[in-house]
Formats: structure tokens, C-alpha cells, sequence
């Protein structure tokens, strides 16, 4: 006997448009990302320069994110969302807190920063929830080697 789908509640779909954002990241499709946000986008991130607005945010956070990790040697980054701490959701507004694990490579050796926090508001739009601002909060220093 087939069973029913299980139809999906604003606050899985509101999560889902998180966890697909930064799957596009962690695919290194920046495109994708900026298709899964509002116009105008806002970014505030401890990457100089710390902020992005508009239309082009999230590929011109992606560009410059790059641009700074290859100065430094870094490569494969990957972030892994725990659950939410906060999945609010107010009509067509959406408020997600979810403690992350940034991980990549620094000249090759595997580097995890665990702790961090990714802040989103999103918007529903005809077409489905969309990020309109999201923050990146580090979490405690990493022990040094």
C-alpha cells in the first residue's frame, strides 16, 4: 500500500532553503546561491569587507571569500549545519539559527573550526522561501598546533 508524502511544513521548507544555500556553497556554485536569495541580498561575514548588498551578494561574498582563502592556501571548504537553535516562522518571514562546522584545507592539512553559528532571515516569495540576509558568527579559535 503507498503511503501519503508528507506534506512539508513552513519551517522544514524555511530550513531547507538554508541547507540548500550552503549545499550550493559546499558544491562551490555561488550562482546557485545568489538564485536562492531576495533582491536586494544583505551579507555580514568576518571576511573583509565584512558586508554585501544587493542583487550579486552571495557571488561577490563567494569571489572575494575565495580570493582571501587562496592568499592564505586554503581550499575545499565545507560547512555541516547542526540543527536549529532558533526556526521561527511569522507568515512570509523566517528566522533560522544553526551552529555549523566550517572544515578545509590549508596547504593540503585538514583544518575544522567547530562552534560557529549562520544566522538567516528569509522571505517567502511565490516561488518558495529565499535568503534575505544570513550572518556568520566564529565559533572559539580552533588550539593552535
Amino acid at each position: 500500500m503507498p503511503t501519503e508524502p508528507v506534506p512539508m511544513t513552513e519551517e522544514s521548507a524555511a530550513i531547507s532553503a538554508v541547507r540548500n544555500y550552503l549545499d550550493s556553497f559546499n558544491r562551490g556554485d555561488a550562482i546557485a546561491m545568489d538564485a536562492l536569495c531576495t533582491v536586494p541580498m544583505s551579507i555580514l561575514d568576518g571576511l573583509p569587507p565584512h558586508v554585501w548588498n544587493g542583487r550579486t551578494a552571495s557571488t561577490d561574498w563567494y569571489k572575494d571569500g575565495m580570493v582571501a582563502g587562496e592568499q592564505r592556501g586554503a581550499t575545499d571548504y565545507f560547512v555541516e549545519l547542526g540543527e536549529p537553535r532558533h526556526l521561527n516562522v511569522t507568515g512570509d518571514n523566517a528566522y533560522v539559527v544553526v551552529p555549523t562546522t566550517l572544515s578545509f584545507k590549508v596547504h593540503g592539512q585538514k583544518v575544522t573550526h567547530s562552534g560557529a553559528t549562520f544566522t538567516a532571515a528569509l522571505r517567502k516569495l511565490d516561488d518558495g522561501w529565499r535568503l534575505a540576509a544570513w550572518a556568520w558568527t566564529k565559533g572559539p579559535a580552533p588550539p593552535s598546533a
